[in-house]
């Protein structure tokens, strides 16, 4: 009995020892490190630069208004058609209580003075008719009665404008907002009751409505220095507006700003296209837009993804490695050409019949198994 358990004892040891020892050949086993390929493919290759950026009229006019007061009443509404000479508001004028006093009392000062002008001018041209003074000494009391009487007419016309608005006391000269173009209304700021300053010298004034002509678009846009440099003025656009998603529309560069603006550390240059717009088409002010300029394009050539591209650490040239047999690749320096960013032209260096080392997608696979190739 003790001589079959010794024998069962020592085949079990003799089992666990080369199970033991598969483990370990097994776990220390060097896998094989086999690669993907692609291939060489013809295609069209477009070097296009993506600009974002806004569809605005190409001229908008703010109508500004020649008096200070209070809105009395707006007549139009914003998106309406207007003609050159259409009204969209009136202006109630309040006059300012300290000018209006001042007006006043040039007045009375002007009263006066023309009350005495023509007491001397009567009482002298009495004594003209009978010879007492000479000619030229009537002549200038004559001109100073006038002088009186000019300058009692100009105080109460200033008086007038500062209290009505206008001279002739209609006000329908400087409180009558009109449209002074034919277009659009885009937007009116100001409210019924609202305080508006007049435009002068000094003072902007209040905008009190912005008409455009929306058959004239632009598309106005801003692009990087690394990319400007490549952009000439004529060069076609194709725009693309987030709110338009299924259309496309034309246009052609018509100005890159010869003056940056820095921001955010990056300086920008400012584009402009002017956009080709149809009658069927409502592309409203603001739109938000991508405009593609195409910068180069190649048409059926040789090209690999960008991806596949390796780059000597000296020399800094670009290259692929080409497979010349079983997990077997050569290093093979390339010239290349036009890139869209994902795909790249093969001026030289490798044939259409090449397949290029995926180095950075690898499979590790045992000895055992064999390589695998995907």
């Amino acid at each position: 009995m003790n001589k079959y358990v010794k024998y069962v004892l020592l085949g079990i040891t003799v089992i666990g020892i080369l199970a033991a020892v598969a483990y370990f050949l097994k776990k220390n086993s060097t896998p094989l490190k086999t690669y993907d390929t692609e291939e060489v493919v013809k295609k069209n290759i477009v070097n296009k630069v993506v600009v974002t950026g806004k569809v605005i009229p190409e001229d908008e006019i703010e109508i500004k208004p020649q008096i200070s007061g209070i809105i009395e009443k707006i007549y139009l509404e914003e998106g309406a058609k207007v003609n050159a000479g259409d009204l969209i508001a009136v202006i109630k004028v309040v006059p300012n209580e300290q000018s209006l006093n001042q007006a006043a009392g040039r007045v009375r000062n002007a009263e006066l003075a023309l009350n005495n002008a023509k007491i001397e001018f009567e009482r002298n041209k009495s004594l003209f008719d009978k010879g007492v003074i000479s000619s030229q000494d009537f002549n200038n009391l004559q001109l100073t009665y006038n002088q009186a009487e000019q300058e009692l007419k100009n105080s109460r016309a200033d008086y007038q404008i500062i209290r009505l608005g206008s001279a002739g006391g209609s006000t329908s000269a400087n409180t009558n907002i009109r449209a002074t173009v034919t277009g659009t209304l885009l937007e009116i700021p100001v409210e019924e009751g609202d305080q508006v300053i007049q435009s002068n010298n000094f003072n902007d004034g209040t905008t009190i409505a912005t008409i455009a002509d929306m058959s004239k678009m632009i598309f106005e846009g801003e692009v990087d220095e690394a990319e400007v440099g490549k952009l000439q003025v004529g060069m076609p656009l194709e725009i693309s507006m987030g709110a338009l998603e299924n259309e496309k529309f034309n246009a052609e560069l018509k100005f890159i700003a010869p003056k940056g603006v820095e921001e955010e550390g990056a300086v920008q240059f400012k584009i402009e296209g002017d956009l080709v717009v149809t009658d069927s088409t409502n592309v409203r002010a603001g739109y938000s837009a991508n405009a593609s300029i195409v910068l180069e394009e190649k048409k059926d050539v040789l090209s690999i993804k960008e991806a596949l591209l390796q780059f000597d650490k000296e020399t800094d040239k670009p290259y692929v490695e080409v497979e010349t047999g079983e997990n077997e690749f050569e290093k093979k320096e390339l010239v290349l050409g036009v890139s869209d960013g994902i795909d790249v032209e093969i001026v030289s260096g490798i044939d259409e019949n090449a397949k290029i080392k995926v180095w950075n997608k690898l499979e590790a696979k045992s000895e055992d198994n064999g390589p695998n190739r995907n």
